[in-house]
């Protein structure tokens, strides 16, 4: 009888271990789902995801954290503009399109189609070469500048230096927000056209008496000076609570409901505290959830 006890014991000790590995297996592997975005399941295949350059940097960090996580994804991020983005999008020829402005602001976009996933905000501002000698201005000097009719420095507080626009393509996001919130819808004049960020941000760099404009996320060194507008700093305060007016929604867009591999990455840019503690603050965005005011697609606040 002592020996069937002892027998029944150790049979109920073994099926008791079973079961908490059977757990402990379980809360891992949940562990290790929640952490790469899979929802439960081994992700795979390839996204290609394209448009804005101002979003770029920030898209690019998630897709090579989340592809370390989940081993059999592949995702390639180009940049392009925003126009871009949506047209690519649009038409099928790639999974995500990237975009400063809402598709609704694009014409010839069928905003109507794409699905709107707003991932971050991006504040942005003028970026003059150091040698221009201002870290302000008004935006009614600013516009002048733009359009053409201040042409030197001098006239509105800096150097002797003749002014030398860098401009982005019609096509591009950042463009469109700058000349809509820093300009108030004013035309730039002609000047240098350039297709990303990074080449507009080297050549302000490199060239006497040159302005631009670029996202926040660009003023990472002093080899350009990003300027104030109105007395107001580019920072992400003033971003936040709607001070600095100069600013917009990172959105990525897909045509309809996302798959199942687009899904899981944009819900990891969106609401993974990896990238939203980390990726997010560290590229220079600001999470669209700490935003403390609102905008819709015409621009008005709330």
């Amino acid at each position: 009888m002592k020996r069937f006890k002892s027998l029944t014991l150790l049979v109920v000790l073994a099926l008791t271990m079973v079961v908490a590995a059977a757990c402990g297996n379980s809360n891992s592997a949940s562990d290790s789902d929640k952490s790469n975005g899979s929802g439960g399941k081994e992700l795979s295949g390839s996204l290609v995801v394209s448009g804005s350059s101002a979003m770029q940097p920030l898209v690019a960090a998630a897709a090579e954290q989340f592809m370390a996580k989940n081993l059999k994804v592949s995702i390639q991020v180009n940049g392009g503009g925003s126009g871009t983005g949506l047209s690519q999008v649009a038409e099928g020829s790639v999974q995500i399109g990237n975009s400063d402005v809402f598709a609704e602001e694009k014409e010839g976009i069928p905003a109507d189609k794409l699905v709107d996933h707003k991932v971050a905000v991006v504040g942005m501002t003028a970026a003059v070469n150091p040698e221009v000698g201002i870290k302000e201005i008004s935006k009614e000097d600013l516009i002048k500048v733009f359009t053409g009719k201040v042409t030197n420095w001098k006239e509105v507080g800096g150097k002797d230096q003749k002014i030398v626009l860098v401009n982005r393509p019609d096509s591009s996001g950042t463009r469109a927000v700058f000349n809509k919130f820093a300009l108030d819808g004013a035309t730039p004049a002609e000047g240098i056209t350039e297709d990303s960020s990074n080449t507009v941000k080297k050549i302000v760099a490199e060239t006497k008496g040159a302005v631009g404009y670029l996202a926040l996320s660009y003023f990472t060194d002093d080899k350009v000076t990003p300027l104030a507008i109105d007395g107001v700093k580019a920072t992400e305060e003033n971003v936040k609570s709607g001070k600095f007016p100069v600013w917009a929604y990172e959105h990525s867009y897909t045509k309809g409901e996302p798959n199942e591999l687009a899904k899981a990455f944009l819900d990891y840019m969106m609401n993974d505290d990896e990238v939203k503690k980390n990726i997010i603050p560290k590229q220079g965005y600001i999470s669209a959830g700490d935003m403390k005011v609102e905008r819709d697609a015409e621009g008005n606040i709330k």
